[in-house]
């Protein structure tokens, strides 16, 4: 469920930091701190009005969360400069008194502190249940009738609900079997057949419950889309078994399917990948383990129990400030830029760096240091930039590498500017795609290059053994190695030297002299299958070059074959 709708954001302070250290705070001045605030402030004002008026979800509801997070620990580090506090999606300062006040749930953050927790308690009486990802509800029923249906608020007073629960179906109106006065909790959910969460995230499914239930009218669509899971019995009997027996009577079977025993953190694994990689009819953001007996409900505080805590998942998708803009120049000279990140945990990735794809992207995104952006799992494996969440007031100069000064016949000699393509012809040339030189790769060849032994592309053919010896951090060993390796790449065949030099394979796999080669003209090259006038003038143009006839001479005086 939204942060907003769990607990006070002086509850969430509390989770996330006992104290502000100076050094989790911005170095900003009261001007810069301010405009910071305010516009954060906009942007999750905004989120929230998108939620209760249109029902839309413009960002992932952890980023959501993250972002809801961040404020606050900006508002703990410049008091003086924040704004007003954030008109949330659920009324936190509702008057309806809860009848059992709602705690919330400390977070541990992996299967080790879930350990100790359960080894405290001696390893007994623990049972485990999805953390549904949805809204939490207190119901109250006299007499086996609903009587009031109260938000979480601030744990202890919240929203009156009733009259928009009488109209979902999920929630009984009327208990069979019940004790005279019932109080249950649980979460309000967005339904979700077949939900496998592993794959499909959190599918902003907290965001279309909570924006349906802040509206100002539920219509009976959208209540006929949510779901009921009672997760406590507050007033229920003293042990768990009992409570589940007394659920499943009163008609609320979900209760028992989704609470089991864990008599060991193995029991607790089990389930979690249970839920998490197999159909759900909800989404659920973790794991919970409670204790079966605990304190009366009367003793109950809206601050998380010592006797219930939750295990989350890991994030799908994730905010990340950016420290640096960053471009890399490839082969081919296409510019791509990338994202220097403060580190952020993404799955199971530690996320630091992350390409924008492309220098257009880049320019339409504008993105700058300071500015917060989404990442998230493209196919579960490979972190990928999703959108720019806010952008830093202040905006700090970024200058691109410049288009023009690179291209596919660009920078075939290390000179200013051309340093990274430079070096990317290399790596091509000595890889897999070219010679296939062993040992070779970029930092090798960075390391060749700041010692002075390389200017021009084929200038390594030429090194001896005791110069290589002599570059910082190679040795004798390695040095005879590579001065072996280069004298053997003069044997290889005319079609490889071709593809290190950049021909496709496709191109050079039919090709054995240079001179027939260099001398076709765009009719001869389209005579060929697969080649299109796009590419028959790209031959030309690659075989008309200056750098690379005279790279072609360097290698006839070599006597490498075809040349």
């Amino acid at each position: 469920m939204r942060i907003s709708l769990l607990l006070p954001l002086a509850a969430i302070a509390a989770f996330t930091s006992h104290a502000v250290l100076a050094a989790d705070c911005p170095g900003w001045s009261p001007l810069r701190a301010k405009q910071e605030l305010r516009a954060l402030h906009d942007r999750l004002d905004g989120w929230n009005h998108a939620y209760r008026v249109t029902g839309q979800s413009p960002v992932d509801d952890a980023v959501y969360d993250q972002a809801l997070q961040q404020l606050e620990r900006w508002r703990r580090c410049f008091p003086a400069q924040a704004p007003a506090a954030l008109a949330h999606l659920a009324d936190a300062s509702g008057e309806t008194r809860s009848p059992v006040a709602q705690t919330g749930l400390a977070k541990l953050p992996d299967a080790a502190a879930l350990a100790a927790w359960m080894h405290a308690r001696g390893d007994h009486d623990l049972w485990v249940q999805p953390k549904a990802d949805g809204v939490a509800v207190t119901l109250l029923y006299m007499d086996g009738q609903l009587r009031q249906a109260i938000s979480r608020g601030d744990g202890l007073h919240g929203s009156d609900w009733t009259d928009k629960a009488r109209r979902i179906a999920a929630i009984p109106a009327r208990l069979p079997n019940a004790p005279a006065r019932v109080v249950l909790q649980g979460e309000i959910y967005w339904k979700l057949p077949g939900h496998v969460q592993a794959d499909d995230g959190g599918a902003n499914a907290r965001s279309t419950v909570a924006g349906a239930l802040a509206r100002d009218t539920l219509d009976a669509d959208t209540a006929a889309q949510i779901g009921l899971f009672v997760w406590d019995w507050p007033s229920g009997p003293a042990d768990m078994p009992a409570r589940l027996a007394g659920l499943a009577a009163m008609g609320l079977p979900d209760s028992v399917t989704y609470t089991h025993p864990a008599k060991t953190l193995a029991d607790v694994q089990h389930w979690r990948e249970q839920w998490y990689r197999h159909a759900m009819p909800f989404a659920a953001d973790g794991t919970v383990l409670r204790q079966g007996h605990r304190p009366p409900a009367s003793d109950w505080a809206a601050a998380p129990p010592d006797w219930a805590v939750a295990w989350k998942y890991p994030a799908a998708s994730a905010l990340a400030e950016v420290r640096a803009v960053d471009f890399t120049v490839g082969r081919s000279g296409r510019i791509t830029p990338v994202l220097e990140l403060e580190p952020v945990q993404l799955d199971d990735h530690r996320v630091q760096r992350v390409s924008v794809g492309s220098l257009k992207r880049w320019r339409e995104l504008d993105i700058r240091p300071g500015d917060q952006v989404e990442l998230v799992l493209a196919g579960l494996t490979i972190p990928r930039l999703q959108s720019v969440v806010w952008r830093a007031q202040q905006r700090v100069p970024v200058m691109p590498p410049d288009p023009q000064a690179h291209g596919p016949l660009s920078c075939w000699e290390a000179r200013p500017g051309c340093e990274q393509q430079f070096r990317a012809r290399l790596v091509w040339l000595g890889g897999r795609h070219g010679l296939q030189l062993d040992g070779l790769g970029a930092d090798t060849w960075q390391a060749l290059i700041d010692a002075g032994l390389i200017h021009h592309l084929l200038d390594w053919m030429n090194l001896t053994s005791d110069q290589l010896a002599a570059v910082p951090g190679l040795g004798a060993g390695r040095a005879e190695a590579l001065a072996r390796s280069f004298a053997d790449a003069r044997d290889r065949p005319f079609a490889r030297w071709l593809q290190a030099l950049g021909v496709p394979a496709s191109v050079a796999a039919g090709l054995s002299d240079w001179t027939a080669s260099s001398t076709r003209r765009t009719s001869d090259w389209q005579v060929r299958d697969g080649i299109g006038a796009g590419r028959a003038n790209q031959l030309v143009a690659f075989f008309d070059c200056p750098a690379v006839r005279a790279e072609a001479a360097r290698l006839h005086a070599a006597r490498v074959q075809g040349f």
